[in-house]
């Protein structure tokens, strides 16, 4: 029952990132880096200490009573995620929200699953899964085989994306000769896609990194809430100091953006929908903060950093390109392109399956 639980919250969580960017399809007249920087600011810094002050008492005395060496590689890697994270949104603009979400997530999945259990062998902490471990037991070989398999329909959906671009060029015309517009360019999605996909990583170690904060809320609780088991919420401590390191890096890179744009206007330009404008940058903002506010509860109840890490990347993507399929960014490309893209997603479903298992497996 554990198991399926946090199955359940790692798809809500995944529901959540794969479907954030939506609402800000609905900004008309803004430049990319002015709704960026609003949706930001409820994601990184307005809306995960409000979670936090709702969920964990004496929060703010956990943050300030942790050492300033936790702190700061915490804070660390949230500014190395947070180049990740504004390039994520530049991947999805050249890419689509499916085939970006893709290559991008599935980096992000492999180093954040990886890279955190090698880092237990050497220093290993209670209750954290190691490589050495993983990869001694038939849970951790099944996890693996899902990390495979998910790497599998990541290259099939890579596929998909180069046929897509020589069906399809940035501004042209489809089968029918209709006009098309849009952004897509491969090459430049791919190498930002690729930055993003590594760096956005730096979540996963950023929030190993602050676990002792964590541990402090989860003891506090389990102090008051005797034979309750894990505390759902104890990661959100953490996240209030990580996004703070994720909104540095994009603040900075935003406003350089609007000074070289000239696009400090768009805040306050009436001939724009400001209200809606402002409206839906936050509820994707907040959306976007959703996914590990879902996350943190998921891996309570897994109680397997790498297996939940692997879980939650597989869901988003999986959502992703079931919005690429709604929002028909495939339009205007051949039978066998959409065949390669829903083999792309059906591989990824497997995968889920295949790590679900792994976790069932996992004592």
């Amino acid at each position: 029952m554990q198991v399926l639980l946090g199955i359940i919250f790692h798809f809500i969580g995944g529901f959540a990132s794969g479907s954030f960017y939506i609402p800000y399809k609905k900004v008309k007249g803004w430049q990319w880096e002015s709704y960026w920087i609003v949706g930001g600011l409820f994601s990184w810094l307005i809306v995960p200490p409000l979670a936090a002050y709702l969920t964990i008492p004496g929060f703010g005395e956990i943050i300030s009573g942790s050492g300033g060496a936790i702190l700061g590689i915490t804070f660390l890697f949230g500014i190395l995620w947070g180049i990740g994270g504004l390039t994520y949104g530049l991947g999805v603009r050249y890419l689509g929200v499916s085939l970006g979400s893709s290559i991008i997530l599935g980096l992000c999945m492999v180093f954040g699953a990886i890279i955190p259990a090698m880092y237990y062998d050497i220093n290993p902490v209670e209750g954290k899964d190691t490589f050495s471990a993983m990869i001694s037991s038939q849970w951790g070989l099944t996890i693996i085989a899902g990390l495979v398999i998910c790497v599998l329909g990541i290259i099939v959906s890579g596929k998909a994306g180069m046929m897509k671009e020589k069906e399809l060029k940035s501004v042209g015309t489809d089968p029918h000769g209709a006009e098309v517009k849009t952004e897509y360019k491969f090459a430049l999605g791919m190498f930002v896609g690729i930055v993003s996909g590594i760096l956005s990583a730096c979540f996963n170690f950023g929030l190993e990194a602050g676990q002792s904060m964590a541990t402090l809320a989860n003891d506090a609780w389990k102090a008051a809430n005797p034979g309750e088991g894990e505390f759902l919420y104890r990661n959100n401590v953490v996240y209030v100091v990580l996004l703070w390191g994720g909104l540095t890096t994009n603040f900075i890179w935003c406003m350089i953006l609007n000074a070289r744009n000239k696009s400090f206007g768009d805040y306050t330009n009436a001939s724009t929908p400001l209200f809606k404008n402002y409206l839906f940058s936050a509820i994707a903002g907040t959306t976007w903060f959703l996914q590990f506010f879902f996350y943190g509860m998921g891996e309570s109840k897994l109680g397997n950093g790498p297996s939940s890490w692997i879980l939650h990347m597989a869901f988003i993507i999986l959502v992703a390109n079931m919005w690429g399929l709604l929002l028909k960014e495939w339009k205007g490309v051949g039978t066998k392109t959409i065949r390669t893209i829903i083999a792309g997603i059906a591989i990824i479903i497997l995968s889920v399956l295949v790590v679900g298992y792994g976790n069932s497996l996992h004592v």
